[in-house]
């Protein structure tokens, strides 16, 4: 059979083409990923309302060998119960809108700045309690700043700054991969109450007298913190592209005052930093004015909300005292409640964010949870929501309660009364126990008004009355201990704390933990 070459090399043709991949059409490139949309950091102000600092709690700090994971330890070493879920909620109930939280975090790193996944996991548990209750949320850098010399590691001054950068900007690029996800309300907070190498508070370099040198590097190195941050935080990516940033001034200064020349320095020298998108950043300052002469006052905070709009609201960015309470040592309720109502309203007026300093909830009324002062939680709300709103507070009357407590060292000891007592108001202390206990167990201390004065009262059974002596502490008890006498760790149960008013009436005290002790809460609703 004949095959004719024209066949065969159709033949082949076919063979080839039909051999021959076809031809791959190129991926289509991708589409760019959309920037998120988040609100303003004016549209922020706005909306989250009124806030509060979840204060002495997870930013608590001081020197000794406790363990940087061992995150209960530290929540609770300043006095605070274990934060739960309950305080955000009736945070939110009473008519506050954001939370911030303060955080240390040197102690919590490791030997190459890691942080501790121990502590960065109940940071985060503490911070989704927060978002979950529908607040917003604030944390920041917060006593790895200021001014203990041991522990204050971020220091404003151009050499502190070389020598923290790098460990800085470590440490908020792994805040930032942590909650990178998060929605635009949990925002961050740069440093806290940042001081120079003087650890000078007002202005830089008071402590020493005036250097005009020794201030610009101080308030140079302040704003080169804040741009390391905004940096570090903006190149995580995701939201965190566009999430709104809190930078604060020295030292969280306001410069309110007319004592010196000087004080408006910190307001005077901030800087906005530089930022990729428009409309992200926030100011921040903290306040607290004596209280004692009202109309002074609000002469004295008119004046400081006029810098900061001034000063600061020009740079491009809105502001928020993010503490704020008083230096006043024994302020009347009623001119706190005035101060608080007036405040938070002129600020509201102003778009002035607003977040009280912490002793509305304090110790161990967070565990219940309830308030410890109510008439100035209501001032607050109500200076921001007016006065037809109307605010869910609990106290402490709405519950039964027993503290068991337990007492792990000698001379650990057990704060009876939530603050200092003045004598002018106040008589004595009476306390029950759940059972008996013999003298050298237990004894109350009481502190005075100076390093050198104390009394002490002994007891046995199971209830005690201390009347107060003003021959061995003065004119008030700054602090109202029962400490433990005995090496052996005492577990024991207080039924109750009362104060006695110079009328003979009963105040209810909420015992709470002041060192080498741990208080259980036993609860239950009239």
């Amino acid at each position: 059979m004949r095959i004719s070459f024209a066949f065969i090399s159709l033949l082949f043709g076919v063979l080839s083409c039909a051999s021959k991949p076809a031809p791959v059409e190129p991926d289509p490139k991708p589409e760019p990923r959309p920037v998120p949309v988040f609100e303003t950091s004016y549209e922020a102000i706005a909306n989250m309302g009124v806030g509060w600092n979840l204060g002495n709690t997870l930013e608590s700090l001081w020197t000794g060998d406790t363990d940087g994971r061992d995150w209960k330890k530290w929540e609770t070493g300043w006095g605070q119960a274990v934060t739960r879920p309950e305080l955000m909620t009736m945070m939110r109930d009473a008519g506050f809108g954001a939370i911030r939280v303060p955080v240390s975090w040197g102690v919590h790193m490791d030997g190459s700045d890691k942080v501790y996944d121990e502590w960065m996991n109940r940071v985060n548990e503490v911070v989704d309690y927060v978002l979950d209750a529908g607040l917003y949320c604030i944390i920041n850098v917060h006593h790895d700043t200021g001014a203990d010399e041991e522990l204050a590691w971020l220091v404003a001054s151009p050499q502190g700054y070389e020598r923290a950068r790098a460990r800085y900007e470590s440490l908020w690029k792994q805040i930032a991969e942590r909650f990178r996800d998060y929605d635009q309300r949990l925002l961050f907070e740069s440093y806290n109450e940042m001081l120079d190498d003087s650890r000078s508070w007002c202005y830089a370099s008071h402590s020493i007298g005036y250097d005009a040198e020794a201030a610009a590097g101080a308030y140079k190195a302040i704003n080169d913190y804040a741009q390391s941050f905004v940096d570090v935080v903006r190149a995580t990516g995701g939201n965190n592209s566009v999430r709104n940033l809190v930078v604060n001034t020295y030292g969280a200064c306001n410069g309110a005052g007319d004592w010196n020349p000087h004080l408006l320095d910190p307001l005077k020298n901030m800087r906005k930093p530089a930022d990729k998108v428009k409309d992200h950043i926030i100011f921040q300052v903290h306040s607290y004015p004596t209280i004692d002469d009202l109309p002074a006052m609000e002469r004295e905070v008119g004046k400081m909300l006029d810098d900061l709009e001034t000063y600061l609201v020009p740079l491009g960015g809105p502001v928020i005292i993010g503490e704020w309470g008083t230096f006043s040592e024994n302020p009347t309720l009623e001119n706190y409640c005035y101060y608080a109502r007036w405040f938070v309203a002129e600020c509201k007026r102003r778009g002035i964010g607003t977040f009280h300093w912490m002793n509305i909830s304090d110790g161990m009324y967070r565990s219940i949870p309830c308030f410890s002062a109510p008439e100035l939680t209501e001032a607050i709300v109500k200076g921001y929501h007016g006065d037809g709103f109307t605010p869910v507070i609990p106290v402490l009357e709405n519950y039964d309660l027993d503290y068991k407590v337990t007492f792990n060292d000698l001379w650990s000891e057990l704060n009876l009364t939530p603050s200092s007592v003045s004598l002018d108001e106040y008589k004595g202390i009476t306390f029950e126990l759940d059972r008996s206990i013999p003298a050298d167990q237990l004894h109350v201390k009481i502190y005075g008004d100076s390093e050198d004065k104390y009394q002490y009262g002994k007891f046995s059974g199971t209830s005690a009355t201390v009347n107060f002596d003003p021959e061995k502490i003065g004119t008030k008890a700054e602090r109202i201990t029962l400490q433990l006498l005995q090496e052996d760790g005492l577990t024991v149960t207080v039924k109750s704390v009362h104060l006695i008013r110079k009328d003979g009436s009963l105040e209810p005290c909420t015992p709470s933990p002041f060192w080498g002790c741990s208080v259980e809460l036993i609860v239950s609703n009239d």
